[in-house]
């Protein structure tokens, strides 16, 4: 490709330099012929000027019409073996020349001859150095008629004039070689420099657009942030002015403790969006792919989706499909599901329709809306964080707007093509293209096991005070013996204290992922494991959502989970972990880690 282009640079050079042959052509020739009029007839040097001129003409309007049209890489070659045929016929024209003004005898006609052709086989140099045979047919033209004539012609002059004629010619020839390479090598750096540049603008610009990006996505997750927590807030000054009053009624404690679950679940969605999103980015989340069958995937997303369509008084259609097809079950589950409940948010009236069509050796999985519709400017925007067209007040009932950024990305982890088709008002049809496989499609799991009641010991390391505190009181009475401290030294204490009181056995290890003086928890479990002498399992517990972090906690190997983590997923943590429930382990992880 890039041959190409520099081929392409020098001969477009080779056109340009013509030019100035042509002036130097049309001046040299009226001088020629003034200075041989007396020896040479006039018909002879008429038929001469006019061919100089004619050739001059052809080569001027073949140099505009070379620069007139955009030209192929193929024809750039054939543009320059005729710049080379021109400059050969010319060549040929000026040693026709040499052979009438080669009159030793007249020193006036002779000096100029030889003057003359000497400079035109030196001028080759940087005229036609850009592509080497229009160079050498030229000079060999040009000194092909002279050599003959002076050989013919014998004498000392003729020697001597011979054997300057050989010197000119290998020099000319030394250099056409010495600047064609120059020029090639100047060209690369030319072009290597245009696409530096081209490359660093774009990269510019990409950055300028992350960065307006961020600007809008941070706005907009403090938004989505402040109001679940500015309810919380709100929530336990209530709780607070009840207590003052006096015993809280079981009634009202109930209520209250239903509304802080809500806007707890509510922030938690949006934080394990953010999660989600992060973890893509990271590449921590791995594809496993194997053969699903869409008939039984389309049933389970038919009645998900059953009551919603039923709620909001809407046709609901799933189009039967027998195909299979080569993709990760849980991730295309999502990836559909999150389509899907993007199209029953957004239509009014009508109808949602999940159906498949053959593409080749591929399946097209589409999801029908008939919706406001997308504007054609903004159907890439929709793909981006936080983005929703149809909810300018942010109501959190109508989703975060993360959605489809984790489709984008979830469907470029899985090479599956995402297409969107909309017509304002009229509806919208999103889709993944997924490739059809041929293997028989093993059963989709379909929920997650309820672990079974367990009660171990724990080493529990939280630099936080107020988390510790209610982390320790929550184990405490889910029946755990616990060893608890802010640093791996303190949790070391606890369980030395509880050996001297009697038996304080270890079954698993908690610790936070960034803990205080710039420890982590891998450090902390390695340092508890090497007190205790064995490979004790462990749970890290973050809150960092940085693709680096993620992707340093993941490659730790131990189980990992995001706050915030509610009761129920720290206890199903525990029962996998402490039991091996493998089945349980990959459940959880696909919830947290897809």
């Amino acid at each position: 490709m890039q041959d190409d282009k520099i081929r392409a640079a020098l001969v477009e050079l080779l056109y340009r330099n013509s030019y100035g042959v042509v002036v130097a052509n049309v001046l040299i020739s009226l001088t020629a012929a003034y200075v041989l009029k007396g020896t040479v007839t006039a018909s002879w040097l008429i038929g001469w000027l006019g061919a100089v001129y004619l050739l001059t003409a052809i080569r001027v309007l073949a140099a505009r019409r070379f620069f007139s049209r955009d030209r192929e890489p193929a024809s750039v070659l054939r543009w320059a073996w005729l710049a080379a045929a021109f400059s050969c016929v010319s060549g040929l024209l000026w040693g026709m020349l040499g052979w009438v003004g080669f009159l030793p005898q007249e020193p006036v006609p002779f000096s100029f001859t030889v003057i003359a052709l000497t400079g035109l086989i030196c001028g080759t140099v940087p005229s036609l150095s850009a592509f080497p045979p229009a160079l050498v047919g030229s000079i060999i033209a040009t000194v092909l008629p002279i050599t003959v004539r002076s050989i013919t012609n014998g004498g000392d002059i003729s020697g001597a004039y011979l054997a300057l004629l050989a010197g000119l010619v290998t020099i000319n020839f030394y250099y056409c070689r010495t600047t064609y390479r120059m020029l090639r090598e100047s060209i690369r750096l030319r072009l290597e420099n245009v696409e530096l540049v081209s490359h660093l603008q774009e990269e510019r610009d990409r950055a300028q657009a992350a960065d307006r990006a961020k600007t809008r996505f941070l706005a907009a997750a403090s938004h989505d942030l402040r109001q679940p927590i500015h309810a919380l807030s709100l929530l336990i000054a209530t709780l607070a002015a009840l207590g003052q009053r006096g015993v809280v009624q079981s009634g009202d404690a109930r209520d209250l403790a239903g509304k802080a679950k809500s806007i707890v679940g509510n922030l938690g969605a949006l934080l394990n969006g953010l999660l989600d999103i992060s973890r893509l980015d990271a590449g921590v989340v791995t594809v496993a792919r194997e053969t699903v069958n869409l008939s039984q995937l389309f049933s389970q997303l038919g009645n998900e989706f059953a009551s919603a369509a039923k709620d909001r008084g809407l046709d609901w259609r799933v189009v039967e499909s027998r195909l299979q097809v080569d993709s990760d079950p849980m991730m295309l589950k999502r990836v559909l599901g999150n389509l899907l409940s993007n199209a029953f948010r957004y239509t009014g009236s009508g109808g949602v329709l999940l159906g498949c069509r053959r593409r080749g050796t591929s399946v097209e999985i589409q999801v029908w809306d008939t919706g406001p519709g997308i504007p054609a400017d903004q159907q890439a925007m929709v793909f981006e964080e936080f983005v929703q067209l149809h909810n300018p007040a942010r109501d959190r009932t109508q989703g975060l707007g993360l959605g489809l950024a984790i489709v984008r990305r979830t469907a470029v982890l899985l090479q599956h093509p995402l297409k969107l088709v909309s017509v304002t008002g009229r509806g919208s049809m999103f889709s993944v293209t997924v490739p059809k496989a041929s293997a028989v499609a093993a059963p989709l799991r379909d929920g997650k096991p309820s672990p079974a009641g367990i009660a171990v010991g724990i080493m529990v390391v939280e630099d936080e005070k107020d988390i510790l505190d209610v982390m320790v009181h929550l184990l405490t009475l889910q029946g755990h013996r616990v060893y608890a401290g802010r640093s791996a030294a303190e949790v070391l204490q606890r369980h030395a204290e509880a050996m001297m009181a009697g038996d304080a056995p270890v079954d698993l290890i908690v610790a936070d992922y960034r803990l205080g003086d710039g420890v982590t928890g891998l450090d902390a479990i390695e340092a508890l494991r090497a007190d205790i002498g064995r490979r004790v399992p462990a749970v890290i517990v973050t809150g960092d959502t940085s693709p680096s972090r993620i992707k340093e906690a993941t490659a730790s190997g131990h189980r990992i989970l995001h706050k915030p983590v509610t009761g129920e997923e720290l206890h199903e943590a525990i029962v996998a972990t402490c039991l091996g429930d493998k089945e349980l382990g990959d459940t959880e992880s696909v919830d947290n880690g897809r």
